[in-house]
């Protein structure tokens, strides 16, 4: 069975000491000013009296199962693992147009400043490989953020998402199905925007597509032309040796 990674969050023990978001900074290498995860704040309902309380909503890319921003990629730099349900970036594939950064309805993409490609959560691939956690859920103290893979039915994830009620954070009018899930009474606030993609997405897609399958045709048409004429080489090579052997 194909793993399915999801992040499960409880607002609800979340206290915004943004452990999650430091960790995340160092373990990238992130420029300043720019994040890859959040934590949004509710403002307090004093008329609630004794009971008013602040609501604190951690975030971050959603790795959506119907992803806006993969969508709007003109190169395919941008597309969902299937092994693993990650949405990932190809930063050598990338042209660096934006028009993901700005089809993200949940605003967790950003354009690196000096790499000029887009960047965002990956879950932390390289902890991954070496069986580690996400660096954000291993730092957060109240357990707020849990990470697995949720199609295996004895992950903590998948046990949260059976024994408890949950929401999702859907957009409208392209529901993007997204893979972070919130229990219940961690309800979302006041994101994310509508799904709005650029206005030369139509046209880039157009053209860029093609485009870039005919640059990888030529580039593999070349790539065999260079291997024939090693092999040709060597032969010719081969025959002259033997020539001047019998010399």
């Amino acid at each position: 069975m194909k793993k399915k990674f999801a992040m499960v969050v409880d607002s609800s023990v979340c206290i915004d000491c943004k452990a999650c978001m430091a960790s995340c900074k160092v373990e990238h290498g992130l420029p300043r000013g720019y994040w890859r995860n959040w934590i949004k704040e509710k403002s307090p309902d004093f008329s609630m009296g004794k009971n008013t309380y602040a609501h604190y909503q951690p975030g971050g890319c959603m790795h959506c199962d119907n992803p806006t921003c993969v969508h709007a990629c003109p190169s395919g730099a941008t597309y969902k693992e299937e092994e693993t349900g990650i949405v990932q970036i190809n930063k050598d594939m990338c042209i660096g147009c934006g028009n993901c950064v700005v089809a993200c309805p949940y605003s967790a993409r950003y354009r690196h400043p000096t790499l000029r490609v887009p960047d965002k959560c990956d879950y932390c691939q390289d902890r991954l490989a070496m069986g580690l956690q996400p660096a954000c859920v291993d730092t957060c103290p109240t357990k707020a953020r849990v990470f697995g893979d949720i199609n295996d039915s004895e992950s903590e994830a998948a046990t949260l998402l059976k024994d408890r009620e949950w929401v999702q954070i859907n957009t409208e009018p392209e529901d993007t199905d997204p893979n972070m899930y919130y229990l219940a009474d961690t309800e979302p606030m006041d994101w994310p925007g509508e799904v709005e993609y650029p206005a030369a997405h139509a046209t880039m897609t157009r053209l860029v597509n093609p485009l870039f399958k005919v640059a990888v045709g030529l580039s593999a048409l070349g790539a065999a032309v260079m291997f024939i004429k090693q092999i040709t080489s060597g032969s010719e090579t081969s025959g002259h040796d033997e020539k001047k052997e019998e010399a």
